[in-house]
């Protein structure tokens, strides 16, 4: 392997980088458990919130998690990569999933507004 095309993280950095990636992890899923307490409470006081408007904040609360979970998961192996072409390949990687991963969301959340659109637009009898 070329000398020029391989880079080593020090030891010291990557144990540094490691415990960020977990302190990260720790304070992201304190805040979702934070957020989703919030998020129910508000939905138990607020009657008047359709079943579609609940869906679609349920549906963007796990897309957000996904999505930071996804991010986290690959700045963890990218610390891990041991030369430059493993670190293009996590690269092409996660961009490429990452870009399958948000069409189907756009998909789904835009079946669920428009479904919810439809209901609200039906005559109440």
């Amino acid at each position: 392997m070329d000398e020029r095309d391989r880079f080593e993280i020090p030891k010291d950095m990557r144990s540094m980088a490691e415990a960020s990636f977990e302190q990260a992890r720790n304070a992201f899923e304190k805040f979702l458990s934070g957020a989703q307490t919030a998020a129910d409470s508000l939905s138990a006081r607020a009657a008047t919130i359709g079943a579609g408007a609940k869906d679609v904040n349920a549906m963007a609360f796990s897309y957000a998690e996904k999505n930071v979970q996804a991010a986290l998961d690959y700045a963890q192996a990218l610390v891990h990569a041991k030369d430059l072409s493993e670190a293009m390949r996590l690269q092409r990687e996660y961009v490429q999933a990452q870009m399958r991963a948000l069409t189907e969301q756009a998909s789904e959340m835009s079946q669920i507004v428009g479904r919810t659109a439809m209901e609200a637009a039906k005559p109440k009898n």
